[in-house]
């Protein structure tokens, strides 16, 4: 897939952002990638929410191989082969793979962090002035 044809088809859901990456492209929209374009196919995030419905569709996660094993990503669905043809509602399920991306960030959150603990050297460094500053005083 060429980035015409991906700029193409993702005309009814709205502008993207086409980044090069692994053997293809990450598309995002709104700063939250929602698909990947790669030549195994065109692979839509899904989480508990969607994932039935690619499930409905006979759609399966997306998959690679390792020298060892092969690793299932069940955060990525195939896109039915019968949207390519329907942008429509293609852009349906984009919007829905995007909201899943915006659930997944919001996970992800940082949660506010405790104060660290002074590093070591600091702390000997603060030990180390205040004997100077006890043995200045005597």
């Amino acid at each position: 897939m060429d980035r015409e044809f991906l700029t193409d088809l993702f005309a009814d859901f709205g502008p993207v952002t086409l980044r090069r990456m692994f053997s293809g492209y990450g598309i995002s929209a709104d700063g939250a990638n929602f698909a990947l374009a790669l030549r195994a196919g065109l692979y839509f995030r899904a989480d508990e929410e969607t994932i039935p419905q690619f499930e409905a569709e006979g759609s399966k996660p997306f998959q690679y191989q390792t020298r060892s094993k092969t690793v299932l990503v069940n955060s990525y669905w195939q896109l039915p082969a019968r949207l390519f043809d329907d942008t429509e509602e293609l852009a349906v399920w984009a919007r829905s793979a995007l909201a899943a991306a915006q659930r997944a960030a919001l996970r992800k959150r940082p949660r506010a962090r405790k104060a660290k603990a002074p590093a070591k050297k600091a702390v000997a460094k603060r030990a180390a002035a205040r004997k100077r500053a006890a043995r200045k005083k005597r």
